[in-house]
């Protein structure tokens, strides 16, 4: 990456930062006829900008005042200087950016800048005369003919803000704070937020800060978990099995320990290995240079966009792709406000015993529905049943006497 940034430079070209290939894949199957929700960038996406940034800006020299378009989700930048450098950093589904002047005494020191990407955001560096479209905020360089370092966002979702804070709402990243965001899940088990299915727990960023629609879909088919099973009934069993690890044989090497871990993934330590995935292979699955990079990112997909897999819409809205079981069909049914299995096994056997008690045909059934005693409180549903339908059918045959 370092080394395709350093030739761009100097030959004069723009290198681009990695965008994402959900809103193409998005396109692609819509235009095959599958219906598909539409996917934001996600903690990779968000941590490879991020990276971008740092490489390809990391020796430019900016200069001026920042442009921003007229119809940009974000507030004027009020940071001018006539020398100063960008850094970024990313957390979970948010990237800072940190604009520092080389010469403080020129003006103000430093100006940091929050960014949420939305649905299509993505950083771009390019020569300042040829502006792609929806470049909403344009940080050009000092050098000749000047390059500028460009917000683009297309559907305007994303938007930025002023000052060093991260969204206080938001949870530790489930890709750089792993751990913090680990604890954060498990000791905040009875928050109500964990009565809601599991799939759309994963989407709360208070305590998934990081994962969208697509890494949800991937995490829960690689461990085989019905999509809407109740979160907390997941979750509860991993808390159990982080007190059983503390009361595993101290004397385990950390090897040992690692691998048991690897081979025994749970789902909060997927929600930081698929990310990595990703960012680990982000030459093959997000380069748009790479010609082959959206045919790879195909293949790593093992669910989200998949065909044959099954999609439903969740309470919030959001597309949810799944493999169907005999356990995520029961769920499904239950989610459609179907009565439960048990009420239907009930019925059914009454059924089955009403059809068994009921009498063979002839004049003779309604005498014997007649003569019989009057149904007690205490007979059976399926007694009653069928005698009433005897009853009916014997309309018009003598009374017994």
């Amino acid at each position: 990456m370092a080394a395709r940034t350093a030739r761009a430079a100097a030959n004069g070209s723009a290198p681009r930062a990695p965008r994402s290939q959900w809103g193409r894949a998005v396109r692609r199957a819509a235009g095959s006829g599958c219906r598909a929700a539409a996917a934001m960038p996600e903690c990779p996406e968000l941590h490879l900008a991020g990276r971008f940034i740092n490489g390809a800006c990391g020796a430019l020299v900016f200069a001026g005042a920042v442009e921003r378009s007229a119809v940009g989700r974000g507030p004027e930048v009020p940071f001018r200087s006539e020398a100063y450098s960008i850094s970024a950093v990313a957390r979970g589904k948010e990237l800072r950016l940190t604009l520092s002047a080389l010469d403080p005494a020129a003006g103000p020191s430093a100006q940091d800048l929050v960014f949420r990407f939305g649905m299509s955001g993505s950083f771009r560096l390019c020569p300042a005369a040829e502006l792609p479209r929806h470049a909403h905020l344009r940080f050009l360089t000092r050098e000749s003919p000047p390059r500028a370092l460009c917000f683009v966002d297309p559907r305007r979702f994303g938007s930025w803000r002023l000052g060093d804070a991260w969204q206080p709402e938001r949870g530790p990243c489930v890709v750089s704070e792993y751990q913090a965001f680990r604890e954060n899940v498990l000791k905040n088990l009875d928050d109500r937020a964990f009565d809601k299915p599991i799939c759309e727990v994963l989407l709360n960023q208070k305590y998934f800060n990081g994962i969208g629609n697509y890494l949800r879909a991937e995490i829960l088919y690689r461990l085989k978990i019905p999509p809407f099973e109740k979160a907390r009934t997941v979750l509860e069993a991993l808390k159990e099995q982080e007190q059983e690890r503390r009361k595993k044989d101290p004397s385990l090497t950390l090897s040992k320990k690692v691998k048991l871990k690897r081979e025994n993934a749970d789902l909060l330590e997927l929600c930081h290995t698929v990310p990595m995935e990703v960012i680990t292979a982000e030459k093959q699955l997000l380069d748009p240079e790479h010609s082959d990079a959206y045919s790879n990112f195909k293949k790593w997909l093992q669910c989200y966009l998949v065909p044959g897999m099954s999609s439903l819409r969740d309470r919030s809205g959001r597309t949810i792709w799944f493999q169907v079981t005999p356990r995520a069909s029961k769920q499904r049914r239950r989610a459609a406000a179907n009565p439960p299995k048990a009420e239907e096994e009930e019925e059914e056997k009454e059924e089955q015993a009403g059809q068994a008690d009921r009498p063979r045909k002839g004049r003779a059934r309604g005498r014997r529905a007649v003569t019989a005693a009057p149904a007690s409180p205490e007979e059976p549903l399926s007694v009653r049943r069928s005698r009433r339908t005897s009853a009916r059918r014997g309309q018009g045959a003598a009374p017994a006497v």
